[in-house]
């Protein structure tokens, strides 16, 4: 006999782990309006008066605007490239099926067991070197992160897209071919339309990576002119003190464009990841 209290305690189990996973975001949001005295006094309690105040201190501190602007840039740029180089390496991997695309996608796959701390001392010498020796700007340049981004992303993003090519039927491509379609318009009409789940899901992944990164943006970007969101709150955080209401407030500005482009986008990742990495 099916007990009718087990749905009542998973439900129950599942809204108690959802709440201590977003408590630390309550955390974050309470004391973004409180001053100092009371965050110290009590961090759980809610503030006595609500005023964004803090925020647009936050705002002026970080340069918001232009840090804004930056991250903005970075992001948008180098999912673009993500995407349309990642789509096309895999799609040829997938339909060349040879022992050479098979090690090319072994070598995509392994490069994404590498921690990045220890590429972190070769790559600013090779960058470097590529500055003095090409005269290519190299740090302290958007372009470069960029550029940095899409190496270091292409490899999830060919991995995502290989599995779920597999999945397209090659009668389309066939059917395309003979009424007449290039290698560029059979990918572009026909294959990339289809990849629209695995595409969106690497672009949530992405977002969520490249928009709150810092250790490599703090690697290539040196000036004030150059940081991203995750640089500009760094500001807060002194060698002797610690604004924390003004820290707490840069961080909910810094996470509400992700959790605003998640909520849009949040139907095609279990689809996306389930199809691209499963199969």
């Amino acid at each position: 006999m099916k007990n009718p209290a087990k749905p009542f305690i998973l439900n129950a189990a599942c809204l108690v782990f959802c709440l201590l996973y977003l408590f630390p975001a309550y955390i974050v949001l309470v004391n973004s309006f409180k001053n100092r005295a009371e965050l110290y006094e009590n961090i759980l309690a809610l503030p006595k008066t609500f005023s964004f105040q803090y925020y647009a201190d936050a705002m002026g501190r970080m340069n918001f605007l232009s840090a804004l602007g930056n991250s903005f840039f970075v992001t948008v740029i180098s999912i673009f490239f993500i995407v349309v180089f990642s789509s096309m390496c895999a799609w040829m991997l997938v339909r060349e099926n040879n022992r050479i695309s098979k090690l090319i996608f072994m070598i995509f796959v392994v490069t994404m067991l590498i921690p990045f701390q220890t590429l972190m001392m070769p790559l600013m010498q090779v960058m470097g070197g590529i500055h003095d020796k090409l005269g290519i700007p190299m740090v302290d340049t958007l372009g470069a992160l960029v550029y940095m981004n899409i190496g270091f992303g292409a490899s999830m993003a060919v991995f995502l897209y290989h599995g779920f090519i597999k999945s397209v039927p090659v009668s389309l491509e066939e059917a395309a071919i003979i009424d007449g379609c290039n290698k560029f318009q059979v990918f572009w009409h026909i294959v990339f339309p289809i990849l629209k789940p695995v595409t969106v899901t690497v672009m949530v992944l992405d977002v969520i990576w490249i928009w709150n990164d810092y250790l490599l943006p703090s690697l290539v970007l040196t000036s004030k002119a150059h940081r991203t969101i995750p640089l500009s709150t760094a500001s807060f955080f002194g060698e002797f003190t610690i604004q924390w209401n003004m820290a707490m407030a840069g961080l909910m500005l810094t996470i509400i464009p992700v959790v605003l482009f998640y909520l849009f986008s949040q139907k095609y990742i279990i689809k996306g990841v389930a199809a691209g990495a499963v199969k």
